[in-house]
């Protein structure tokens, strides 16, 4: 171990064996998961081992996120690749399924573990930015010395959550480096990272309720908050963001709702679409009430009283 190891070695088993530290600092609380929890050493050598079999089983299983999500990787690689940044898919232990790189930087990747069949989880490499970003689903930046195995510290690793069609985390999507980047531009990065995340999140809802109506909820620019609507008018699905600003479950398979319920809106509001209903299906009848009744499945009479009730005239 060089002297800047022996260094990192030290502040971070002074962290780890200070009780009040974990309160103050998530980066610290990630720490003290590591070697606490998980028993590493921060000075033990990262793991290199490929997990070919597990890595073959998570490709079958999350074939259609991987489908999706492989253009994504591409426009991503695009943009930040010839900084020299690689682009990592994870499943949600923190297994790399898919990764994107230039040649040249190929070998540097592969000597730190970050290949296909590896394990970035917290478990196997203390904090680092996958295997943290899962433990505490949320977007984040480890940068070098942040990293809780010496070993790791070269690297900053920037990383986003991606959420499935039932709102439960599916994987991480992370930007690597071993080159020395300000902290600007690795949260220029950032955002990149959690862009493309939310289009991964998106792309795979969209593909799975490819045969329902996907509505957008709230004022969310960054399209992530989606509905599944059927013919119905129920919903059936919604994204982990919709989930939140619906106050939906956050996870999980969703018992059908009437969308106006999910929206909210008022009595005077249902009124008002179930007007709007009356005065399409008079429209397309020419103003045949006998024939709206019938494309509404609703009797004549029936369709007469809920004319008068909303004020609508019209005669056969």
């Amino acid at each position: 171990m060089t002297a800047n190891d022996h260094a990192h070695v030290s502040r971070v088993m002074q962290t780890v064996t200070c009780d009040a530290a974990a309160a103050r600092s998530r980066l610290a609380a990630s720490w003290q998961r590591s070697f606490a929890r998980h028993r590493l050493d921060p000075a033990a050598p990262a793991p290199t081992e490929r997990h070919t079999a597990r890595l073959a089983l998570q490709e079958e299983m999350l074939g259609r996120l991987l489908h999706v999500a492989s253009p994504r990787l591409d426009e991503l690689f695009q943009a930040i690749g010839q900084s020299g940044h690689g682009v990592f898919l994870t499943d949600a232990r923190g297994l790399i399924l898919r990764a994107r790189q230039r040649d040249g930087d190929a070998e540097g990747f592969s000597q730190a573990g970050l290949v296909a069949g590896g394990d970035w989880s917290e478990e196997a490499q203390g904090t680092n930015g996958i295997g943290t970003c899962l433990t505490e689903k949320r977007p984040l930046i480890i940068h070098r010395d942040q990293h809780y195995l010496a070993r790791n510290t070269a690297m900053s690793c920037i990383d986003a959550p991606v959420f499935d069609h039932q709102g439960a985390l599916i994987a991480a999507l992370d930007v690597s480096s071993a080159r020395a980047e300000s902290d600007g531009f690795n949260q220029l990065i950032g955002a990149v990272v959690g862009t493309i995340a939310t289009k991964i999140e998106t792309d795979l809802f969209r593909d799975i309720y490819a045969d329902r109506q996907v509505v957008l909820v709230g004022d969310d620019r960054s399209g992530a908050s989606l509905l599944a609507v059927d013919g119905d008018g129920l919903v059936v699905g919604a994204t982990r963001s919709a989930r939140i600003h619906c106050g939906l479950a956050r996870e999980g398979a969703l018992r059908p709702v009437p969308l106006r319920d999910v929206l909210g809106e008022t009595a005077e509001g249902l009124s008002g679409a179930e007007k709007a209903a009356l005065k399409r299906a008079l429209a397309r009848s020419g103003g045949n009430v006998s024939a709206a009744a019938r494309a509404l499945g609703i009797g004549r009479a029936t369709l007469y009283r809920r004319m008068k009730r909303l004020g609508l005239s019209g005669g056969d």
